[in-house]
């Protein structure tokens, strides 16, 4: 196997990877609410948390951002295995899907917190970068959910992949987007939001991604 192919292979090991967390992120976006039996506490209360305070779940440590996503990916080691089919792309794939709430993180992040390394990743467009972040954060907040590359959400938006998802879903179900009460006018915040306000940002932090509704400061 040449070198060209590799590239490729681990380039579309990226995209799927990218691809999948966008979907669960889109999943615990759009769907349930916050007393959704088990995955509402766990999931969905997290991500509500996250739109009115996008910068809240920096203060999070890795393990407490990335439990569940580590969890998803031994259960896709030990499947793999299991099936005989633990190749490099699996580890790849598993590698860069439980890291993917911290690629997210770090967009959310000034470059003094992230670092030079991580930095220069995002200047290279190589990692999620906080320019292309901030759409997902634009009201309606409900698209650009992909959380590790620059290459993913372009595509699906230029054929309104998640627009047209929803649509069929509401058609064959009839459940629609969840209202999301960070948007301007669809409020208001559920009360316990309160108790995520978040302290005033770093001096160089990306002031159009931890910008948060008047009253949940």
């Amino acid at each position: 196997m040449n070198l060209l192919s590799l590239l490729a292979q681990a380039l579309g090991v990226v995209i799927l990877a990218d691809f999948a967390a966008g979907v669960v992120h889109w999943l615990e976006d759009a769907y349930g609410s916050e007393d959704t039996p088990v995955v509402g506490a766990l999931l969905i209360r997290p991500n509500i948390v996250h739109h009115h305070c996008p910068r809240y779940f920096t203060r999070l440590s890795w393990w407490q951002s990335s439990w569940d996503l580590l969890l998803l990916g031994a259960l896709i080691i030990g499947g793999a295995a299991w099936a005989d089919l633990l190749t490099w792309h699996v580890w790849l794939f598993v590698l860069l899907s439980v890291n993917a709430n911290q690629v997210h993180k770090w967009s959310h992040m000034s470059r003094g917190e992230v670092g030079p390394v991580v930095a220069k990743l995002q200047d290279w467009r190589i990692l999620l970068t906080p320019r292309q972040h901030a759409v997902h954060h634009t009201d309606p907040k409900n698209t650009y959910y992909c959380p590790i590359t620059n290459l993913v959400n372009p595509a699906l938006e230029a054929v309104r992949f998640w627009d047209c998802l929803e649509s069929v879903i509401e058609t064959l179900t009839g459940a629609t987007h969840r209202q999301d009460t960070s948007n301007r006018g669809e409020g208001p915040a559920p009360v316990w939001i309160a108790g995520y306000r978040r302290p005033s940002r770093p001096v160089d932090a990306p002031a159009d991604l931890d910008a948060e509704p008047e009253g949940v400061r």
